[in-house]
């Protein structure tokens, strides 16, 4: 399994995603798309991917695969409030879209792919094909 690299130019460390946040807060939420933290495990007979989703819904994720190509997506979108409920000082939540893909290669059972949601992480299992071990046979002389 393969993890396709995220595409943000400035995803290099904490430092410079706190410097450009608001450069990217100020993007229009229409075109910009940001990639969940992952973390990915082999197991022995698996892997199982764990993506953070934080403030959506599990209505409100896309999981394709097509072509040994896994992906996620889901988009969360910023509540309209009205001036009565106050100003707002400082807003940090993300809101557009989230993008993030796999390639599964060619040991991962495609159709067996699990996943659920739970507390904001999305969490997928993808059993392995097991290893076919050349058999020796042996062959008569007749």
């Amino acid at each position: 399994m393969k993890l396709i690299p995220r595409s943000r130019f400035f995803d290099v460390d904490p430092f410079t995603d706190d410097f450009w946040a608001p450069l990217r807060r100020s993007q229009s939420s229409m075109n910009s798309f940001f990639s969940p933290q992952v973390d990915i495990v082999e197991h022995d007979d698996h892997y199982e991917i764990s993506a953070e989703m934080p403030g959506l819904k599990k209505e409100d994720i896309q999981i394709t695969l097509e072509d040994g190509l896994l992906r996620l997506e889901a988009e969360t979108k910023q509540e309209d409030k009205e001036e009565k409920e106050g100003k707002i000082i400082r807003q940090e939540r993300r809101y557009g879209k989230y993008m993030r893909s796999f390639d599964l290669g060619k040991n991962v059972h495609k159709e067996d792919i699990k996943a659920s949601f739970e507390d904001g992480i999305l969490k997928l299992t993808a059993p392995k094909v097991a290893e076919e071990v050349p058999q020796q046979r042996r062959i008569d002389i007749q």
